[in-house]
Protein backbone atom coordinates (compact mmCIF):
# COMPACT_ATOMS: atom_id res chain seq x y z
CA UNK A 1 0.00 0.00 0.00
CA UNK A 2 1.23 2.81 -1.13
CA UNK A 3 1.63 6.11 1.07
CA UNK A 4 2.82 9.94 0.85
CA UNK A 5 5.58 10.57 2.22
CA UNK A 6 5.73 13.50 4.90
CA UNK A 7 9.36 15.44 4.77
CA UNK A 8 10.26 17.26 7.77
CA UNK A 9 11.36 21.06 6.95
CA UNK A 10 13.52 21.27 9.90
CA UNK A 11 15.86 19.65 12.57
CA UNK A 12 15.92 20.31 16.00
CA UNK A 13 19.55 19.44 16.77
CA UNK A 14 22.15 21.52 15.45
CA UNK A 15 24.15 19.52 13.01
CA UNK A 16 27.45 20.09 12.12
CA UNK A 17 29.01 18.31 9.11
CA UNK A 18 31.58 16.68 11.07
CA UNK A 19 34.08 13.50 9.80
CA UNK A 20 32.99 10.60 12.78
CA UNK A 21 35.41 9.63 14.99
CA UNK A 22 37.31 6.05 16.08
CA UNK A 23 36.16 4.03 18.57
CA UNK A 24 37.86 1.29 19.68
CA UNK A 25 35.75 -2.08 20.31
CA UNK A 26 34.82 -2.07 23.97
CA UNK A 27 35.97 -5.08 26.07
CA UNK A 28 33.06 -6.98 26.05
CA UNK A 29 32.98 -7.72 22.03
CA UNK A 30 35.92 -9.82 22.50
CA UNK A 31 37.48 -10.44 19.21
CA UNK A 32 35.36 -8.43 17.02
CA UNK A 33 35.39 -4.66 15.37
CA UNK A 34 33.20 -1.64 14.91
CA UNK A 35 32.30 -1.64 11.21
CA UNK A 36 30.98 2.04 11.47
CA UNK A 37 32.99 5.07 13.10
CA UNK A 38 31.24 6.54 16.26
CA UNK A 39 28.89 9.37 15.59
CA UNK A 40 28.69 12.69 16.59
CA UNK A 41 26.13 14.45 18.11
CA UNK A 42 23.01 14.74 15.80
CA UNK A 43 23.90 12.03 13.95
CA UNK A 44 24.06 7.97 13.89
CA UNK A 45 26.56 5.21 13.80
CA UNK A 46 25.81 1.69 12.32
CA UNK A 47 25.52 -1.27 14.92
CA UNK A 48 27.54 -3.70 13.12
CA UNK A 49 30.25 -5.53 14.58
CA UNK A 50 32.72 -8.23 11.83
CA UNK A 51 33.95 -10.92 14.15
CA UNK A 52 37.76 -10.46 13.05
CA UNK A 53 38.71 -14.03 13.93
CA UNK A 54 36.80 -15.26 10.47
CA UNK A 55 38.71 -15.18 7.73
CA UNK A 56 36.70 -13.43 4.88
CA UNK A 57 36.28 -16.09 2.12
CA UNK A 58 35.70 -15.97 -1.61
CA UNK A 59 31.77 -16.24 -3.14
CA UNK A 60 32.58 -19.67 -3.83
CA UNK A 61 33.77 -20.31 -0.67
CA UNK A 62 31.39 -22.52 2.22
CA UNK A 63 30.35 -19.38 4.91
CA UNK A 64 31.33 -19.35 8.47
CA UNK A 65 28.75 -17.99 10.50
CA UNK A 66 25.07 -18.98 11.32
CA UNK A 67 22.85 -19.17 8.03
CA UNK A 68 19.12 -18.87 7.12
CA UNK A 69 18.41 -22.71 7.95
CA UNK A 70 20.03 -21.94 11.40
CA UNK A 71 17.95 -18.58 11.78
CA UNK A 72 14.58 -19.99 10.91
CA UNK A 73 15.23 -23.39 12.80
CA UNK A 74 15.88 -20.98 16.17
CA UNK A 75 13.28 -18.85 15.71
CA UNK A 76 10.69 -21.24 14.63
CA UNK A 77 10.16 -19.50 11.23
CA UNK A 78 10.55 -22.55 8.97
CA UNK A 79 6.92 -23.12 7.82
CA UNK A 80 6.03 -19.34 7.63
CA UNK A 81 9.09 -18.75 5.80
CA UNK A 82 7.71 -20.70 2.89
CA UNK A 83 4.64 -19.79 2.59
CA UNK A 84 4.25 -15.89 3.79
CA UNK A 85 5.14 -12.60 2.98
CA UNK A 86 4.76 -12.78 -0.81
CA UNK A 87 4.14 -9.11 -2.24
CA UNK A 88 4.81 -7.11 1.10
CA UNK A 89 7.94 -5.00 1.03
CA UNK A 90 10.81 -4.39 3.83
CA UNK A 91 12.54 -1.04 3.73
CA UNK A 92 16.00 -1.11 4.30
CA UNK A 93 17.23 2.30 5.32
CA UNK A 94 20.78 2.95 5.93
CA UNK A 95 23.84 5.59 5.19
CA UNK A 96 25.55 6.62 2.07
CA UNK A 97 25.87 4.20 -1.32
CA UNK A 98 26.50 0.21 -2.02
CA UNK A 99 26.83 -0.25 -5.00
CA UNK A 100 27.24 -3.86 -4.80
CA UNK A 101 24.63 -4.63 -3.00
CA UNK A 102 22.51 -6.02 -5.22
CA UNK A 103 24.87 -8.20 -6.83
CA UNK A 104 25.84 -9.42 -3.13
CA UNK A 105 22.53 -10.52 -1.62
CA UNK A 106 21.93 -12.60 -4.85
CA UNK A 107 25.31 -14.37 -3.77
CA UNK A 108 23.78 -14.56 -0.65
CA UNK A 109 20.32 -16.06 -1.53
CA UNK A 110 22.62 -18.47 -4.49
CA UNK A 111 24.73 -19.54 -2.11
CA UNK A 112 21.56 -21.16 0.25
CA UNK A 113 18.82 -21.95 -2.54
CA UNK A 114 16.92 -18.54 -2.03
CA UNK A 115 15.08 -17.53 -5.32
CA UNK A 116 17.22 -14.77 -7.04
CA UNK A 117 15.33 -11.11 -6.36
CA UNK A 118 14.01 -9.80 -9.55
CA UNK A 119 15.30 -5.93 -10.06
CA UNK A 120 12.20 -3.23 -9.77
CA UNK A 121 12.43 0.24 -9.57
CA UNK A 122 11.52 2.17 -6.21
CA UNK A 123 8.05 3.19 -7.74
CA UNK A 124 6.66 -0.17 -8.54
CA UNK A 125 8.20 -2.42 -5.72
CA UNK A 126 5.21 -2.14 -3.58
CA UNK A 127 3.26 -3.74 -6.49
CA UNK A 128 5.68 -6.27 -7.17
CA UNK A 129 4.30 -10.03 -6.45
CA UNK A 130 7.75 -11.38 -7.34
CA UNK A 131 10.41 -10.89 -4.87
CA UNK A 132 12.24 -7.78 -5.82
CA UNK A 133 14.88 -5.56 -5.37
CA UNK A 134 14.90 -1.35 -5.67
CA UNK A 135 17.19 1.04 -4.63
CA UNK A 136 16.64 4.55 -3.80
CA UNK A 137 18.19 7.65 -2.68
CA UNK A 138 16.78 9.61 0.46
CA UNK A 139 14.02 11.56 -1.68
CA UNK A 140 12.75 8.48 -3.51
CA UNK A 141 15.22 8.95 -6.76
CA UNK A 142 18.05 7.23 -8.22
CA UNK A 143 20.66 10.26 -7.35
CA UNK A 144 22.71 8.11 -4.68
CA UNK A 145 25.40 9.55 -1.98
CA UNK A 146 29.04 8.65 -2.24
CA UNK A 147 30.16 5.25 -1.27
CA UNK A 148 31.23 4.44 2.38
CA UNK A 149 32.73 0.59 2.92
CA UNK A 150 31.70 0.75 6.47
CA UNK A 151 27.68 1.51 5.68
CA UNK A 152 28.41 -0.98 2.69
CA UNK A 153 28.97 -3.90 4.63
CA UNK A 154 25.57 -2.67 7.12
CA UNK A 155 23.59 -2.38 4.16
CA UNK A 156 24.79 -6.09 3.03
CA UNK A 157 24.20 -7.70 6.43
CA UNK A 158 20.54 -5.95 6.47
CA UNK A 159 19.72 -7.33 3.04
CA UNK A 160 21.13 -10.72 3.94
CA UNK A 161 19.30 -10.84 7.08
CA UNK A 162 16.16 -9.64 5.63
CA UNK A 163 16.74 -12.56 2.62
CA UNK A 164 17.00 -15.25 5.22
CA UNK A 165 14.07 -14.57 7.10
CA UNK A 166 11.28 -13.51 4.46
CA UNK A 167 12.74 -14.48 1.05
CA UNK A 168 9.39 -14.21 -0.77
CA UNK A 169 9.53 -10.58 0.51
CA UNK A 170 10.54 -7.49 -2.08
CA UNK A 171 13.19 -5.42 -0.66
CA UNK A 172 13.54 -1.86 -0.77
CA UNK A 173 16.72 -0.08 0.13
CA UNK A 174 16.61 3.75 0.97
CA UNK A 175 19.93 5.40 1.24
CA UNK A 176 20.75 8.17 3.27
CA UNK A 177 22.72 10.87 1.83
CA UNK A 178 24.68 11.03 5.11
CA UNK A 179 24.28 9.46 8.65
CA UNK A 180 22.47 12.40 10.21
CA UNK A 181 19.54 11.71 12.15
CA UNK A 182 17.99 14.41 9.83
CA UNK A 183 18.12 12.39 6.50
CA UNK A 184 18.36 9.06 7.89
CA UNK A 185 14.85 10.44 9.47
CA UNK A 186 13.87 11.69 6.17
CA UNK A 187 15.15 8.23 4.18
CA UNK A 188 12.40 6.48 6.58
CA UNK A 189 9.49 8.84 5.51
CA UNK A 190 10.21 8.06 2.14
CA UNK A 191 10.45 4.64 2.64
CA UNK A 192 7.09 4.45 4.17
CA UNK A 193 6.07 6.66 1.34
CA UNK A 194 6.74 4.22 -1.59
CA UNK A 195 4.74 1.41 0.10
CA UNK A 196 6.94 -0.56 2.75
CA UNK A 197 4.72 -1.79 5.22
CA UNK A 198 8.59 -2.67 7.84
CA UNK A 199 11.19 -0.16 7.79
CA UNK A 200 14.59 -1.74 9.52
CA UNK A 201 16.92 0.72 10.88
CA UNK A 202 20.34 -0.93 12.26
CA UNK A 203 21.90 2.61 13.92
CA UNK A 204 22.03 4.91 16.31
CA UNK A 205 23.15 7.90 18.04
CA UNK A 206 22.71 9.80 21.70
CA UNK A 207 19.65 10.59 23.02
CA UNK A 208 19.24 14.39 22.72
CA UNK A 209 16.18 16.84 24.15
CA UNK A 210 14.89 17.07 20.61
CA UNK A 211 13.78 13.73 20.06
CA UNK A 212 10.69 13.30 21.26
CA UNK A 213 9.95 16.56 18.01
CA UNK A 214 12.05 13.94 15.71
CA UNK A 215 10.42 11.13 16.41
CA UNK A 216 6.86 12.46 15.50
CA UNK A 217 8.11 13.92 11.97
CA UNK A 218 10.08 10.28 11.05
CA UNK A 219 8.89 7.76 13.19
CA UNK A 220 5.24 8.05 13.69
CA UNK A 221 4.05 5.45 11.15
CA UNK A 222 0.80 4.21 12.26
CA UNK A 223 0.36 0.51 10.39
CA UNK A 224 4.03 0.08 9.39
CA UNK A 225 6.31 -1.58 11.32
CA UNK A 226 9.39 0.11 12.08
CA UNK A 227 12.24 -2.11 13.73
CA UNK A 228 15.21 -0.15 15.37
CA UNK A 229 18.73 -1.60 16.90
CA UNK A 230 19.23 -0.74 20.36
CA UNK A 231 22.91 -0.24 20.34
CA UNK A 232 26.12 -2.22 20.60
CA UNK A 233 27.91 -0.35 23.58
CA UNK A 234 26.31 -2.30 26.61
CA UNK A 235 23.58 -0.72 28.99
CA UNK A 236 22.84 2.81 28.23
CA UNK A 237 20.25 4.16 25.55
CA UNK A 238 20.26 5.42 21.72
CA UNK A 239 17.56 7.42 19.40
CA UNK A 240 15.90 5.86 17.64
CA UNK A 241 15.50 2.64 19.64
CA UNK A 242 13.65 4.81 22.44
CA UNK A 243 11.51 5.79 19.93
CA UNK A 244 8.03 5.34 21.20
CA UNK A 245 6.77 4.12 17.63
CA UNK A 246 9.08 1.90 17.07
CA UNK A 247 10.13 -1.87 17.73
CA UNK A 248 13.35 -1.91 19.72
CA UNK A 249 15.57 -4.36 19.11
CA UNK A 250 18.09 -6.34 21.66
CA UNK A 251 20.66 -8.37 21.28
CA UNK A 252 21.51 -12.33 22.26
CA UNK A 253 23.79 -14.55 22.33
CA UNK A 254 22.68 -18.09 20.39
CA UNK A 255 23.94 -21.30 20.02
CA UNK A 256 22.71 -24.80 19.44
CA UNK A 257 21.29 -26.79 22.50
CA UNK A 258 20.36 -30.31 23.59
CA UNK A 259 17.14 -29.14 24.84
CA UNK A 260 13.55 -29.73 22.66
CA UNK A 261 14.30 -25.93 20.84
CA UNK A 262 17.57 -27.33 20.01
CA UNK A 263 18.79 -23.58 20.81
CA UNK A 264 19.57 -21.51 23.78
CA UNK A 265 19.92 -18.13 24.32
CA UNK A 266 21.08 -15.38 27.18
CA UNK A 267 21.58 -11.49 26.70
CA UNK A 268 24.45 -10.32 24.60
CA UNK A 269 26.56 -8.07 26.98
CA UNK A 270 27.28 -5.35 23.64
CA UNK A 271 23.57 -4.65 23.52
CA UNK A 272 22.06 -1.51 24.13
CA UNK A 273 19.35 -1.13 27.33
CA UNK A 274 17.60 0.94 29.56
CA UNK A 275 15.33 4.30 30.44
CA UNK A 276 14.96 7.10 28.10
CA UNK A 277 15.68 10.26 29.31
CA UNK A 278 12.92 12.32 27.31
CA UNK A 279 10.46 9.57 25.66
CA UNK A 280 6.82 8.99 27.79
CA UNK A 281 6.66 5.67 28.51
CA UNK A 282 3.70 3.74 25.23
CA UNK A 283 0.82 2.90 26.56
CA UNK A 284 1.90 -0.65 25.90
CA UNK A 285 4.41 -0.65 27.97
CA UNK A 286 4.07 -1.63 31.89
CA UNK A 287 7.07 -2.27 33.97
CA UNK A 288 7.76 -0.23 36.75
CA UNK A 289 11.22 0.42 37.24
CA UNK A 290 11.42 2.98 34.41
CA UNK A 291 9.27 6.11 33.83
CA UNK A 292 9.91 6.80 30.65
CA UNK A 293 10.48 4.37 27.43
CA UNK A 294 12.17 1.53 28.23
CA UNK A 295 14.57 -0.14 26.06
CA UNK A 296 14.38 -3.22 24.06
CA UNK A 297 11.44 -4.54 23.15
CA UNK A 298 12.30 -8.07 21.74
CA UNK A 299 15.69 -9.08 20.74
CA UNK A 300 17.72 -11.97 18.42
CA UNK A 301 20.96 -12.96 17.89
CA UNK A 302 23.42 -9.96 17.97
CA UNK A 303 27.01 -11.51 19.66
CA UNK A 304 29.11 -11.57 17.01
CA UNK A 305 30.85 -14.89 18.67
CA UNK A 306 27.74 -16.31 17.35
CA UNK A 307 27.51 -14.19 14.49
CA UNK A 308 25.77 -14.48 11.09
CA UNK A 309 27.54 -15.36 7.50
CA UNK A 310 27.07 -12.74 5.48
CA UNK A 311 28.36 -11.55 1.58
CA UNK A 312 29.79 -7.97 0.63
CA UNK A 313 32.55 -7.70 -2.40
CA UNK A 314 32.70 -3.49 -1.64
CA UNK A 315 36.20 -4.26 0.01
CA UNK A 316 36.65 -2.18 3.19
CA UNK A 317 39.86 -2.32 5.96
CA UNK A 318 40.90 -5.15 3.45
CA UNK A 319 37.93 -7.21 4.00
CA UNK A 320 35.44 -8.47 1.61
CA UNK A 321 33.37 -11.58 0.46
CA UNK A 322 32.17 -13.84 3.17
CA UNK A 323 32.40 -12.62 6.45
CA UNK A 324 30.82 -13.30 10.27
CA UNK A 325 28.65 -10.34 11.20
CA UNK A 326 27.14 -9.57 14.89
CA UNK A 327 25.59 -6.20 16.82
CA UNK A 328 22.00 -5.48 17.39
CA UNK A 329 22.28 -4.72 13.54
CA UNK A 330 21.16 -8.10 12.45
CA UNK A 331 18.62 -8.59 15.53
CA UNK A 332 16.49 -5.51 13.97
CA UNK A 333 16.71 -6.50 10.59
CA UNK A 334 15.75 -9.95 11.46
CA UNK A 335 12.78 -9.12 13.49
CA UNK A 336 12.09 -6.81 10.76
CA UNK A 337 11.04 -10.09 8.35
CA UNK A 338 9.40 -11.64 11.08
CA UNK A 339 7.02 -8.70 10.99
CA UNK A 340 6.35 -9.62 7.59
CA UNK A 341 6.13 -13.19 7.96
CA UNK A 342 3.40 -12.54 10.54
CA UNK A 343 1.52 -9.74 8.26
CA UNK A 344 1.94 -6.44 10.22
CA UNK A 345 -1.63 -6.08 11.54
CA UNK A 346 -2.76 -3.63 13.70
CA UNK A 347 0.85 -2.54 14.78
CA UNK A 348 1.66 0.78 16.59
CA UNK A 349 4.81 0.72 17.78
CA UNK A 350 5.66 -2.52 19.26
CA UNK A 351 2.38 -2.82 21.26
CA UNK A 352 1.58 -6.32 19.26
CA UNK A 353 4.21 -8.07 20.83
CA UNK A 354 3.03 -7.06 24.29
CA UNK A 355 -0.12 -8.43 23.64
CA UNK A 356 1.30 -12.15 22.61
CA UNK A 357 4.13 -12.51 25.05
CA UNK A 358 3.13 -16.36 24.80
CA UNK A 359 4.36 -16.51 21.71
CA UNK A 360 8.13 -15.25 22.45
CA UNK A 361 11.22 -17.04 23.59
CA UNK A 362 11.74 -16.03 27.04
CA UNK A 363 15.61 -14.69 27.86
CA UNK A 364 17.17 -15.59 31.52
CA UNK A 365 20.49 -15.31 32.25
CA UNK A 366 23.10 -12.75 30.67
CA UNK A 367 23.91 -9.28 31.84
CA UNK A 368 25.23 -6.01 29.41
CA UNK A 369 25.90 -3.55 32.11
CA UNK A 370 25.96 -2.37 35.55
CA UNK A 371 22.56 -0.85 36.98
CA UNK A 372 22.50 -2.28 40.03
CA UNK A 373 21.88 -5.57 39.64
CA UNK A 374 18.21 -5.02 38.05
CA UNK A 375 16.14 -5.92 34.93
CA UNK A 376 17.73 -2.57 33.24
CA UNK A 377 20.80 -4.37 32.57
CA UNK A 378 20.11 -7.94 33.40
CA UNK A 379 18.30 -11.06 31.61
CA UNK A 380 15.25 -12.15 33.80
CA UNK A 381 12.55 -14.01 34.08
CA UNK A 382 9.77 -12.01 31.91
CA UNK A 383 10.39 -8.54 30.32
CA UNK A 384 14.16 -6.94 31.19
CA UNK A 385 16.20 -4.79 29.30
CA UNK A 386 18.40 -6.04 27.18
CA UNK A 387 16.35 -8.76 25.85
CA UNK A 388 13.10 -6.95 25.88
CA UNK A 389 10.27 -9.36 26.09
CA UNK A 390 12.25 -12.25 24.21
CA UNK A 391 12.91 -13.78 21.15
CA UNK A 392 10.98 -14.86 18.27
CA UNK A 393 8.92 -18.20 18.48
CA UNK A 394 6.72 -18.15 15.05
CA UNK A 395 5.48 -14.50 14.36
CA UNK A 396 2.37 -14.78 16.25
CA UNK A 397 3.34 -12.04 18.63
CA UNK A 398 4.29 -9.72 15.18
Amino acid sequence: MRRTPVFAAAFTVALAVTAPVAEAAPAQHGHAQRVCSAAPAGFAACNAWIDTDAVPAAAAAMPSGLGPADLLSAYNLGTLAGSAGAGRTIAIVDAYDAPTAFADVNVYRAQYGIPALASCTPSSVDASTTPCFAKADQSGGTTYPRKDGGWAQEISLDLDMTSAICPKCNILLVEATTPSMANLGTAVNTAVGLGAEVVSNSYGGSEYSGETTDESQYFNHPGVAVTVSSGDSGYGVEFPAASRYVTAVGGTSLTKASNTRGWSETAWSGAGSGCSAYVAKPSWQSDSGCGKRTVADVSAVADPATGVAVYDSTAYQGRSGWMVFGGTSVAAPLVGGVYALGGVSGVTGANTVYSHTSSLYDVSGGSNGSCGGGYLCTAVTGYDGPTGLGTPNGAAAF
